[in-house]
């Protein structure tokens, strides 16, 4: 399948999963649709305040399943259908995780060395205006503007 077509297709489950989560506090977190054939996976991760459940795992997967086969919305065969949290070092990359993990530690990598380095780790003190601020070390502030992020996640704390 085209890149482009693909994308579409994302989009459109993405919009589906958000409206199978309507008048729950469960947010669609990314949606991921991997293989050909027989084999495909359409991968839904969900993500709410407090954590997600088992049961809000199954709610998402029952309401969703059955709006992409009411609506015939991925072309073909078959597919596997799987909802899941993305787990305790989720990654971060919308604007609205940022904000979520304010006070978290987390670990990032840029596209394009800041004082030499591409590689962070540190508490998020702050987000903001489009911009982290990334406590390197106790009462150090580093600013890393969101569009130099490559790549984010929470990192699980002891």
């Amino acid at each position: 399948m085209p890149a482009i077509e693909k994308s579409g297709l994302i989009e459109r489950i993405t919009a589906l999963g958000e409206q199978a989560a309507a008048g729950t506090s469960i947010e669609i977190a990314e949606v991921q649709l991997k293989g050909a054939g027989k084999a495909r996976l359409l991968r839904v991760y969900i993500d709410r305040p407090g954590g997600v459940t088992h049961g809000d795992c199954e709610l998402i997967s029952q309401r969703l399943g059955q709006l992409l086969d009411e609506e015939d919305a991925i072309p073909g065969d078959s597919y596997t259908l799987e909802v899941s949290s993305p787990g305790v070092e989720r990654p971060l990359s919308k604007p609205r995780d940022f904000e979520r993990a304010v006070g978290q530690k987390i670990r990032l990598a840029v596209r394009e060395p800041i004082d030499g380095q591409i590689r962070f780790e540190g508490r998020l003190a702050q987000f903001a205006g489009g911009t982290l601020q990334l406590e390197i070390s106790p009462g150090h502030l580093l600013p890393i503007p969101l569009e130099r992020v490559q790549k984010a996640n929470l990192k699980f704390e002891w």
